[in-house]
């Protein structure tokens, strides 16, 4: 578990200063800011439903080679709802399994190997661009088979990366990534977890909390019992970036697996939960079809 650490050691938010130390993976300059699109940051507005009736007749007959792999998760999902009584964490963990037999990189939404390498890298470099230091301390919600995970690892000084999972098939695929990056001396922690109360872990431990494409499987009642508890886990300055669906139409999902969510509603929760919360638009300039918000805890908690 972290120990206690000195006052002097710097946010995320610091003003980022050159060291003399050797350069390496790990010290080597900050990038800069990540580069914004031209004209407005923020992703175009999608008011589609992609649960309604006339919009699946219209991707049918756009994609027809879609429509047999749809069907087959059709049946998966009405199977696992039954078995799993109406139990998001063990529906949902149910799917990693079936997912993570196939491909443990589709399983985290990336099936080829280079997808898989460029968003973990664009995860990581976004975090880096906002500060993340080797010395802080990352959790890591729904680190699946460390896609981002290994460069966060990489990166942190040794063993300040946690990372939690409801699947454990998927946390076997990350002991293997660990194995075939040579990151087994760097220490993380992986945890199987069964909700997001996060209550094995210390208070205020951690600078940076970390979730990518969690939320836009969750609904509301799970991303509320971790609004409920990151608060206790950050450390004073830190702060809990999410990505999510976006959608600015009707808020709906697709079978039990895609979730989609207007901004206002999610920083509504975070706001009744004491938090602060923006919209990363810098983040919406990157190619990447999910949206982003940062939760920080005010001053005054």
């Amino acid at each position: 578990m972290p120990q206690s650490r000195p006052d002097t050691r710097r946010s995320p938010h610091a003003e980022r200063t050159p060291d003399d130390r050797t350069p390496d993976r790990r010290t080597e300059p900050v990038p800069g800011p990540v580069p914004r699109a031209e004209g407005p940051s923020r992703k175009a507005p999608s008011v589609r439903n992609r649960s309604a009736l006339t919009h699946r007749v219209r991707y049918a007959l756009r994609h027809p080679g879609r429509v047999l792999p749809h069907l087959r998760r059709l049946v998966r999902d009405w199977k696992l709802r039954r078995a799993t009584g109406g139990d998001h964490v063990a529906y949902y963990r149910a799917v990693m399994r079936s997912d993570t037999a196939r491909n443990p990189n589709a399983a985290v939404g990336t099936p080829s190997e280079e997808r898989w390498n460029a968003l973990g890298e664009m995860q990581f470099t976004y975090l880096r661009s906002h500060g993340l230091l080797p010395s802080h301390r990352l959790l890591e919600i729904g680190c699946g088979n460390l896609r981002a995970g290994r460069h966060f690892i990489d990166h942190l000084d040794t063993g300040h990366y946690y990372g939690i999972d409801i699947s454990p098939d998927i946390l076997l695929a990350a002991q293997r990534t660990l194995t075939e990056h040579a990151l087994q001396a760097k220490l993380p922690h992986l945890t199987l977890v069964g909700d997001l109360r996060l209550a094995h872990l210390p208070d205020h431990a951690f600078d940076v909390v970390h979730a990518h494409s969690v939320f836009s499987h969750s609904p509301l009642h799970v991303i509320d019992e971790c609004f409920r508890h990151v608060a206790r886990v950050m450390a004073p300055g830190g702060f809990f970036d999410f990505t999510y669906n976006r959608t600015d139409g009707p808020e709906h999902h697709v079978l039990h697996e895609d979730f989609y969510y207007r901004p206002s509603t999610l920083i509504r929760l975070a706001e009744s939960r004491g938090l602060s919360a923006r919209l990363m638009d810098d983040w919406d300039a990157l190619p990447h079809k999910q949206s982003k918000i940062r939760i920080t805890v005010p001053e005054s908690s």
